[in-house]
């Protein structure tokens, strides 16, 4: 990529809508801009300041295409830091795609994926966790993964990690000048106080690595199998929660022979649910095979929702199935609540750490469903403005920082040389400066944004 030419690209949807965007940014993005766009005031956008908007048309060599509103931006304040202009105009594909040609063949070039936060990142208008934050921003599911993107996005993740590298940076600057200037009035080292440093850095970095999951199913969602015996009401509560009829529900036994699948959020937890056949020998070849696929996805499930019918006694593939769940991330659901109850609920009790009574016909019980799954998967623990750990490659700087950390510790313990310690701060110094993005590789940049979309 070449970061001193102009670019430009539709920065909406590619899909009709009553408006559409085109971002141009570079050096000559005005006078590119004027060369599609006229002003019905007269003016062109070279001769205005920022932050000015202006009504009038744009077109090409064939003539008027549409009206449009162009909006002025001057370098060093805006998105880009580079001067930029952006043309919106009516939200048909035809329209976008005709002025974005004109835009090209008046001097821009076509932006690659994420090129535009990209030149952002490099002209010090944000860090790198907050280039990553805007496309979890744009693809986020649920109100809590929106929170935890533009936290991220305003830069509560990066505060996090320059609090934790400045401690570090400071002792291992101590720790240099007094192995460096023996003969300086320099404060001496404490050892007391080193190894508390050592350990409220590694409990902030615990902190931030042991919510990565968490963080990571609101982003992406979890995998979740409703399984039980037939008739337990899975169908019903899988419809419950897609909020339409996406499983057909009967009173016969074996209705749902395959697995039928429906993404749903729940307490602000995105679910990919599978509703399965119902657990059960049958002599029914299809049937059979919808069972065997059942209990395929209950060994892959990241959650499982084990359905039980309260109104009916425990039978042998009810207790298969609490064996199968162990050591499963998994709530016990005990349905048809509304029933008289004949389910050994002290059974029930025992085998699942958590257990809700729910009425999946009648609706209730959802709010203690959607509290019970927030505990099994940890993701009421976490607090999404404080700022998490969203991609791999930010969990993996994190790792290599706490491990440097715990061999610095280990190295102050074993009675080593200072200098030693030193070289291990120094090496969770440098992988939280990648983390950040003020060390970062042109190889780690480019792998970022080659996930973002073009017209961002």
């Amino acid at each position: 990529m070449d970061a001193t030419d102009t670019i430009a690209a539709i920065s909406t949807a590619q899909a009709p809508g009553g408006i559409g965007l085109i971002r141009i940014s570079g050096p000559d993005a005005q006078a590119v801009a004027d060369r599609v766009f006229t002003a019905k005031s007269g003016k062109r956008l070279q001769d205005e300041k920022g932050y000015t908007v202006h009504y009038g048309r744009v077109r090409d060599e064939q003539g008027d295409i549409d009206e449009a509103i162009a909006i002025n931006y001057r370098a060093p304040a805006s998105f880009t830091g580079e001067n930029v202009a952006e043309l919106s105009c009516h939200g048909g594909l035809y329209l976008l795609r005709r002025t974005l040609r004109a835009l090209y063949q008046a001097g821009a070039r076509p932006a690659q994926p994420g090129e535009f936060t990209r030149r952002a990142f490099l002209n010090g208008k944000l860090g790198l966790t907050e280039a990553e934050a805007v496309m979890e921003l744009i693809s986020a599911r649920g109100s809590q993964a929106a929170r935890a993107a533009l936290a991220g996005r305003d830069g509560a993740l990066e505060k996090r990690i320059q609090a934790i590298r400045g401690r570090l940076v400071a002792t291992a600057a101590h720790l240099e000048a007094w192995a460096d200037y023996p003969e300086e009035d320099i404060p001496e080292i404490n050892e007391l106080e080193l190894k508390e440093t050592f350990f409220q850095a590694g409990r902030e970095l615990d902190k931030l690595l042991s919510s990565f999951d968490a963080g990571r199913a609101l982003r992406e969602g979890v995998d979740t199998v409703i399984a039980g015996r037939p008739n337990a009401g899975k169908s019903t509560l899988m419809n419950l929660l897609a909020g339409c009829e996406r499983s057909i529900v009967t009173d016969v036994a074996g209705t749902t022979r395959d697995v039928v699948e429906e993404t749903v959020l729940l307490g602000g937890v995105p679910l990919r649910l599978a509703d399965t056949a119902g657990l059960r020998d049958t002599q029914d070849a299809v049937e059979r095979i919808g069972v065997e696929k059942a209990r395929d996805r209950l060994r892959t499930a990241q959650l499982v929702l084990a359905v039980f019918d309260s109104s009916q006694k425990l039978g042998e593939e009810d207790k298969r199935l609490v064996r199968e769940c162990q050591g499963v991330p998994a709530v016990a659901v005990v349905n048809k609540s509304d029933l008289p109850n004949k389910i050994n609920q002290e059974y029930i009790q025992k085998s699942f750490q958590h257990v809700v009574y729910i009425s999946a016909l009648k609706g209730d019980g959802l709010e203690a469903l959607a509290r019970a799954v927030g505990k099994v998967l940890r993701t009421n623990e976490i607090d999404p403005n404080e700022g998490l750990l969203y991609t791999e490659r930010q969990r993996e700087a994190a790792r290599r920082a706490r491990e440097s950390l715990r061999e610095a510790q280990h190295a102050l313990t074993a009675g080593m040389t200072y200098d030693a310690v030193t070289v291990c701060l120094e090496g969770a110094v440098s992988a939280l400066l990648e983390l950040t993005g003020e060390r970062a590789t042109v190889a780690v940049v480019d792998e970022v944004f080659s996930h973002f979309c073009v017209g961002k």
